[in-house]
């Protein structure tokens, strides 16, 4: 309904009525009004600013910086031309004809989903909406994978949103495993400058022979660049991507202190805009260190050898410090209680 404002009455406008010498306290009395509105406002803003800091959680960053598009700009895949029910079918729903989907958490069990393709380098995305309230314990993630095939000696990319409980904010963490690497965990982790709660965000990985990016809304926030020191643990090999959610009471919040509470279940998130564009593994090649693919020219949307996704730009390379600086809190490269020898790939960080 529209707002009606009504006049001040004249008494408290000390703008239009003059200061007499029959009235002489009431100047004193509206400063001092002020003065302890003006006192109320900054004891409120400080005590915010402490409870963030109790908690644990920084005050949001200003606005992040701008970079050039790249997720809306590939084709998106429905579900049903790209993917298939990975496990817990009864939690897995259908909206918007297939172009969005639903996955849920609920004491019964997790979901997923996974690609029909393997794929060998390229450019992967989904636009992921989470689950709201107390999620203390719950995992939703977006990864590659071909544990299914090289149970020993897999690879692996992850962004795994991690929930919280009450008054705190999800955590983002990313993770790479290669050739088996799962001994030492390459784990880094940021809070997000948005709640992922009330719209879809976009988180998309570029990976190929020259590094492997981690993007938040088309801002690059990890790069792991091939290098001799990197090379035994790059991924490597032809790997499925999936979208699942599931129970990690045992270390995803506060390292196993708050599990996941079922009375708040289900816990559903959404799905959407996914991308998988790359070399497509042909399934008769039986090579898997092969290049199992070709492409007949190289153009600007070609993630495997584009210009755009082989090297960042300035820009690009610019909003990563920005989010490194402003919103990572853990990075195993600087975890010297964890490692008493640094990997090796740290050396160049």
């Amino acid at each position: 309904m529209p707002y009606t404002l009504l006049p001040l009455p004249k008494i408290n406008t000390c703008v239009t009525s003059p200061i007499t010498p029959m009235s002489p306290m009431r100047p004193l009395a509206l400063f001092r009004l002020s003065a302890s509105s003006a006192l109320l406002a900054l004891g409120m803003l400080m005590a915010r600013v402490a409870l963030a800091s109790a908690r644990g959680d920084p005050p949001p960053p200003p606005p992040p910086p701008s970079v050039p598009q790249l997720a809306r700009r590939f084709g998106a895949l429905s579900y049903n031309h790209g993917f298939g029910k990975y496990y817990g079918e009864s939690n897995i729903h259908l909206i918007r004809n297939g172009s969005y989907v639903t996955i849920a958490l609920n004491k019964t069990t997790g979901a997923g989903l996974a690609s029909d393709s393997k794929f060998y380098y390229g450019f992967f995305s989904a636009a992921m909406k989470l689950p709201a309230g107390y999620t203390s314990g719950v995992v939703v993630a977006f990864y590659m994978s071909n544990s299914d095939v090289y149970p020993h000696n897999h690879d692996e990319i992850d962004f795994e949103l991690l929930g919280h409980e009450t008054g705190r904010r999800w955590a983002l963490q990313t993770n790479i495993y290669g050739n088996g690497s799962v001994s030492t965990g390459r784990e880094e982790k940021f809070y997000l400058w948005f709640d992922p709660t009330l719209d879809y965000h976009h988180y998309s990985i570029i990976w190929n022979s020259h590094h492997i990016v981690f993007l938040v809304d088309d801002i690059p926030i990890r790069e792991a660049a091939y290098s001799a020191r990197f090379a035994s643990v790059y991924p490597s090999k032809p790997m499925s991507v999936y979208a699942t959610i599931w129970d990690g009471s045992e270390w995803a919040t506060s390292g196993g202190k708050y599990p996941v509470d079922y009375k708040y279940a289900p816990f559903v998130a959404s799905f959407g805009d996914m991308v998988m564009d790359g070399c497509k593994l042909d399934p008769g090649n039986s090579n898997s260190t092969a290049q199992p693919c070709s492409r007949k020219s190289v153009s600007d949307l070609d993630p495997v050898g584009g210009e755009e996704f082989v090297k960042l730009s300035e820009q690009q390379a610019a909003a990563m410090s920005w989010a490194r600086q402003k919103l990572m809190f853990y990075s195993y490269c600087k975890d010297v209680r964890r490692f008493k020898v640094m990997p090796a790939e740290c050396g160049s960080k």
